[in-house]
């Protein structure tokens, strides 16, 4: 099973772009506070595909609370430099926007 459940905070406004093929997608961060482990704060990055990219860039900004169901992707890209990357993120399938408008 992979399921990840996160609430937290946007830590910049939501980016959206689209692929060649025309789909939208929306890349953020959420800031995930640790429980029992005072001052210590942990960093995800979400990815949101198609109907659920728009709403995330239209309704979430920096500093919006929001929680976030969905599956842990690890996968690998070439960088710039010619240098093989790796990246874990969250692939969103549920948002919920916990700030009002």
């Amino acid at each position: 099973m992979n399921k990840v459940y996160l609430i937290g905070n946007l830590t910049k406004d939501v980016e959206l772009s689209e692929t060649s093929s025309g789909i939208k997608v929306a890349r953020f961060t959420v800031a995930v506070p640790r429980k029992y482990e005072k001052d210590t704060t942990d960093f995800f990055n979400i990815v949101a595909w198609r109907v659920l990219a728009d709403n995330c860039a239209n309704y979430l900004k920096k500093g919006s609370k929001c929680a976030v169901v969905g599956s842990l992707q690890n996968r690998s890209y070439e960088a710039s430099d010619g240098t093989k990357r790796y990246t874990t993120e969250i692939v969103a399938d549920e948002v919920e926007f916990l700030t009002s408008k």
